[in-house]
């Protein structure tokens, strides 16, 4: 027998450990004459992703819509925080879940959508990395899925619901800082935290922070309009994110790949941070911008998720 929405709804409470994230202020790899530099500590949530948020915002508005039900299917393509995200709530729910993946990908990610009982299906990356090619053939691959399953498409790069997901990250920070904060930074996936933390931070009284993006130097569609092959899961997508307003920008910046893998591992070994690249992205980033701000005005950059996903991976071997 389906459970109804109520029912759910008290059932779920594995999912009351996403959001209200800690927020901590880096102090032994910030230059002292530099801003100050915060972390919002995504790490924190269930999967160790702020994607977390973004999927029970999904899941959960889809069967409040009616969309989805108990013993339903969802599809998704994803470089796997999206997939252990999704995953992890539709297990919560009673949800099947299918994630098209790539071989360019953390292998600890595919090993956590399957211990969820989810079902990984493996695109080949052929040894080139995250490329627009792949990122094509992996849409494509979740799109016949769907078709020919009847499966709910949970669309990580179109649905309103994932900017939504993201808004309760911004009112955190600001109620953490008391709405002062200069600048919040991040780099771009599917535009949708970065966007949906501006709007929460806005809704919560912190509308005078400007907006920084970032982005691999060496994917740099967002300011060159042509993407490339590189290593930071989760940005860099090689297309224009399906999200991301220009206007409320204030900058957009590259930042090499190889400089955030050896700023992860100087949160870790410095800071006792232990985060993943799309993290050492933003932290090298951050402090770039600290060091061109004056001492006592404030970045604040997102831990996106947790190192633990990384241990097999090319930035702490």
């Amino acid at each position: 027998m389906q459970k109804t929405l109520g029912e759910l709804k008290a059932s779920k409470a594995v999912l009351n450990l996403i959001g209200n994230t800690s927020i901590i202020k880096l102090g032994n790899i910030v230059p002292a004459s530099a801003a100050e530099v915060w972390l919002k500590f995504e790490a924190g949530n269930p999967t160790g992703s702020y994607k977390d948020r973004m999927a029970m915002s999904i899941l959960q508005r889809a069967i409040e819509r009616n969309e989805l039900a108990p013993g339903d299917t969802v599809v998704e393509y994803t470089g796997g925080s999206t997939g252990s995200s999704l995953a992890f709530v539709s297990a919560a729910f009673g949800l099947k879940f299918i994630a098209v993946f790539s071989d360019a990908f953390s292998q600890s990610k595919q090993q956590t959508m399957e211990a969820f009982g989810s079902e990984v299906i493996v695109e080949k990356s052929h040894g080139k990395g995250i490329t627009p090619e792949l990122i094509k053939r992996m849409k494509d691959r979740a799109s016949d899925l769907c078709e020919n399953l009847d499966a709910y498409y949970a669309d990580q790069f179109g649905s309103p619901d994932a900017t939504l997901g993201y808004e309760a990250m911004g009112q955190e920070i600001a109620k953490a800082l008391d709405c002062k904060l200069d600048i919040f930074c991040a780099s771009v996936g599917t535009g949708g935290a970065i966007m949906g933390a501006r709007q929460g931070l806005i809704k919560a009284g912190a509308t005078a922070a400007k907006v920084v993006a970032f982005e691999p130097a060496q994917s740099p569609f967002l300011t060159t309009g042509k993407g490339g092959a590189h290593k930071v899961e989760g940005v860099g997508v090689g297309f224009e994110p399906p999200f991301l307003d220009r206007t409320v920008l204030s900058d957009i910046r590259t930042i090499d790949q190889d400089l955030g893998f050896a700023m992860c591992r100087r949160l870790a070994r410095e800071e006792g941070i232990f985060c993943g690249a799309s993290t050492g992205l933003n932290v090298a980033g951050a402090i770039d911008l600290a060091k061109e701000m004056d001492a006592g005005q404030r970045v604040v950059t997102l831990a996106c998720d947790s190192g633990l996903k990384y241990l097999g991976s090319h930035i702490y071997t």
